[in-house]
């Protein structure tokens, strides 16, 4: 059932539960799409050993082989996926995607992570490898210090054991069934 309003200023209380109630029903659709852009990562290789869902792959791979929970392999896996849109700013796209389905230093996590991952190769560019140091005190330095450290900047092994997505789909359909919507 559609609503009729063709302002949001005219709609009723009643028009957004029907609203409220398809998105729910429909929340699949997010797995889908997150999903189909991961799949998409595969023709990203911009130079690395591996291309992008590989690398995500092995990413994910190596949290949960380090006993992270499902929020933290979740975000692993799609911290990337941003890449799909645009490289420069592939972190703010992927934290708001994962937004609604993860905790705050998580998706903090996936914000900064570049500015962590920048301790490895910063310099080379001539930026400030202690990029990081400016978020020192936050409630999600040490682990998004462990995300770079041990598990993405180590995971563009093309000879890594690495899960299929396949492994992930599951965790992924989860995750972003429990959306928190406000």
């Amino acid at each position: 059932m559609a609503t009729t309003f063709t302002r949001m200023d005219e709609s009723t209380a009643e028009q957004w539960a029907v609203i409220g109630a398809e998105t729910s029903k429909n929340q699949g659709r997010v797995a889908d799409n997150m999903l189909d852009m991961l799949r998409s990562l595969e023709s990203v290789t911009d130079g690395f050993a591996t291309n992008q869902l590989i690398h995500s792959l092995q990413t994910a791979t190596r949290a949960e082989r380090a006993g992270a929970d499902d929020e933290l392999v979740f975000a692993s896996l799609v911290h990337d996926i941003g890449k799909a849109v645009s490289v420069p700013n592939h972190p703010a796209i992927a934290a708001e995607m994962i937004r609604p389905y993860v905790r705050d230093d998580v998706y903090r996590m996936i914000k900064y992570h570049q500015d962590f991952q920048g301790r490895h190769y910063y310099a080379h560019f001539g930026a400030d490898p202690n990029a990081r140091d400016q978020y020192r005190g936050e409630s999600f330095f040490e682990l998004t210090e462990q995300f770079a450290d041990e598990w993405d900047q180590t995971s563009f092994d093309p000879d890594y054991d690495t899960l299929p997505l396949e492994h992930f789909e599951p965790l992924v359909r989860e995750v972003t069934a429990r959306a928190k919507l406000l």
